[in-house]
């Protein structure tokens, strides 16, 4: 189930995501301090997608686990479909703002990818947000400055970069999604990934003893992950192949380097 972001009141979701008091519902009124706070809200939310996914969160659910009703809740954010937004940018404020360039943009590069890699197995709930329309927040927006920052100090033009940068969001993103549904499909069925693996492929040998014949290049491809050392577990395949994907990918843009005047070394 994927949740389409940017669906709720522009003005409203857009004044929250950036602190404007317009969007506060009376916040800003004297009195007694609130006990709730767009925060509270947002950081329960979050705790709530963390445990069940985007498929438990909803007002009652987060209420709930305030002790509030889901009435009280509506004074600090209008709805479901601004409070997805509101979470996924609060996500992203775990990520670096910056990275040094002291060892070179690739080391830099490696470092990005590795952060948004790791917060989207934290809250994999945020691989279920469609990113096809960003929330434009200002902590999505800081993680993507983050990564230009480093792109920039390879020298190449921005129409070079803009492509880079899709392409590593893509490759760290699609690579999340498929570990964190390993992980899904082995806690959901009670099935670890090894023991699927191991009565299929018997299974398959039994039904299509040609199987090597028919498709000699899918079992070359095969082949090659065990001659490269691939480790044991799905899950630590899944790290290598995207440390793989990755390494090829920064190659290029390296290699699109070579004999242009500026930038800061590779490495």
């Amino acid at each position: 189930m994927s949740i389409i972001a940017g669906q709720g009141d522009a003005a409203r979701s857009l004044a929250l995501l950036w602190g404007e008091a317009a969007a506060g519902g009376g916040r800003t009124a004297p009195g007694p301090k609130p006990a709730l706070s767009v925060a509270a809200v947002v950081a329960a939310a979050v705790e709530v997608a963390d445990e069940g996914g985007v498929t438990a969160l909803s007002m009652r659910a987060v209420a709930d686990r305030l002790g509030r009703s889901s009435m009280a809740l509506y004074t600090y954010v209008p709805g479901k479909a601004e409070l997805v937004d509101l979470m996924y940018d609060r996500a992203h404020a775990e990520l670096p703002g910056a990275y040094s360039l002291e060892d070179g943009w690739r080391a830099a590069a490696t470092a990005w990818a590795a952060d948004l890699r790791a917060l989207y197995l934290r809250h994999p709930w945020l691989l279920q947000v469609s990113y096809a329309r960003p929330v434009l927040g200002p902590c999505e927006q800081r993680v993507m400055e983050a990564l230009a920052g480093v792109l920039f100090a390879t020298g190449l033009p921005a129409y070079t970069l803009r492509a880079a940068a899709a392409s590593l969001f893509d490759l760290v993103r699609g690579g999340a999604r498929t570990r964190a549904e390993a992980r899904l499909a082995a806690a959901a069925t009670g099935v670890a990934d090894t023991e699927w693996w191991a009565e299929r492929a018997a299974r398959l040998g039994e039904v299509a003893p040609d199987f090597a014949e028919r498709f000699p290049l899918s079992v070359r491809l095969s082949a090659g992950e065990a001659e490269g050392g691939a480790p044991a577990s799905w899950e630590e395949r899944m790290d290598a192949t995207h440390a793989a994907g990755l390494a090829l990918l920064l190659d290029g843009l390296e290699a699109a380097t070579e004999g242009r005047p500026g930038g800061v070394s590779p490495r």
